[in-house]
């Protein structure tokens, strides 16, 4: 009989909830470790479209386009509605620029993409009219592109959703920060306050806090943090089946069921690990979402989440083996598209510790650009 390994999944984000998930599915023993400060997921509220994306990183589309198709599988996995969930749903995007040629510039990309991403659903340039139909809060004399196939995600809700059931599956999980060492060339050792334990394989999935665990190792990470604040509202109406908004810039509007909307997210380089939340920057983001929809003057505040996200020097996302470091496997980089390609991530993690074919070709991505021996 094979002996069953120990795996220690170090983070609980998008990344390693969605790994620890499919790896408690399997004949493997997983402990997840998350002391949850931080973590960028836990604070997003995000939209699924990357198709409408103006990024010409090629490798970044790749991931980010098959990260959305794969959502409705996790959903599946899940046993979460695909019409039904507060976690996901399919209520389409709709897409502002500054002018009606930037506009019909972007409706060419997207139609082009169409032909190897039917995820994208219908697209269809609306008038303000056509807007407010879809989006009754609207008020202004903005066109914007809808594309059918566009989908909102409560992060928080998913990790939990992933994280508990791969307890069902038998995984523990441990709610505290840990450090991370090799003594010999086999095994890796994780302590924290309370305990101290032996794994066979460790998989690095703490975003922006990845230098300081590989540090200790002798390794250096190419990754910068990146401040995100949102702020959640709620509004006296059903919301349920709103598009989500992308208005011209980074602030989006995304509603949810229960009259719970989300403004979001600033990005603040100079932030770095600061989680106190910035007045100035909440307020200008509210006024900002305003001017599209007047009526969220109205709508209460009853929650501001801040978050790191994490960003390497060229914008791209890397994951898998660690080089000079057996069975130890990281994943980070994935910025403001985590909630998009970070499901897709965890899967392909799994599948590499399982020693099965990954869903896209890990060379793309690849962990030596990023993580180096120090000098």
């Amino acid at each position: 009989m094979t002996q069953i390994k120990r795996i220690a999944v170090i983070g609980g984000g998008i990344v390693g909830a969605t790994a620890a998930f499919y790896l408690s599915q399997k004949n493997y023993e997983v402990d997840i470790y998350d002391d949850g400060v931080g973590q960028a997921t836990s604070a997003a509220a995000g939209i699924i479209c990357p198709w409408l994306s103006q990024r010409r990183n090629k490798e970044w589309y790749q991931l980010a386009s098959k990260g959305a198709a794969f959502y409705p599988q996790l959903m599946h996995d899940l046993n979460e509605s695909l019409t039904d969930s507060d976690i996901y749903k399919q209520v389409g995007t709709l897409v502002f620029k500054k002018n009606p040629n930037l506009l019909k510039k972007l409706e060419k990309t997207a139609l082009k993409r169409l032909e190897t991403a039917p995820e994208i659903g219908t697209l269809s340039l609306l008038s303000p009219k056509e807007i407010k139909a879809k989006f009754p809060i609207y008020d202004s004399e903005e066109s914007a592109l809808f594309a059918t196939g566009g989908a909102r995600v409560d992060g928080s809700l998913l990790t939990k959703k992933l994280i508990d059931q791969a307890i069902v599956n038998g995984a523990s999980h441990y709610a505290e920060k840990v450090v991370l060492s090799q003594p010999n060339s086999a095994d890796y050792i994780i302590r924290s306050k309370t305990q101290t334990k032996t794994y066979d394989i460790v998989i690095l999935a703490v975003g922006a806090w990845l230098p300081e665990l590989l540090n200790p190792l002798g390794l250096d990470v190419d990754i910068r943090p990146q401040k995100g604040q949102l702020v959640q509202l709620h509004l006296q109406k059903d919301m349920s089946n709103w598009p989500v908004v992308m208005p011209d810039g980074e602030k989006d509007i995304i509603p949810f069921a229960n009259g719970k909307i989300i403004v979001g997210a600033t990005h603040e380089n100079d932030g770095g690990y600061d989680l106190t939340p910035t007045k100035e920057k909440l307020a200008l983001m509210l006024e900002e979402a305003k001017e599209l929809a007047p009526e969220l003057k109205n709508a209460t505040i009853t929650g501001i989440r801040v978050g790191t996200r994490a960003y390497t020097s060229d914008f791209t996302p890397f994951f898998g083996a660690v080089p000079n470091y057996p069975n130890l496997f990281a994943a980070s980089g994935l910025g403001s598209s985590g909630l998009t390609s970070g499901p897709l991530i965890g899967k392909m993690l799994s599948q590499l510790i399982s020693d099965e074919p990954t869903d896209l070709p890990l060379t793309d991505y690849p962990v030596e650009r990023y993580i180096k021996k120090q000098d």
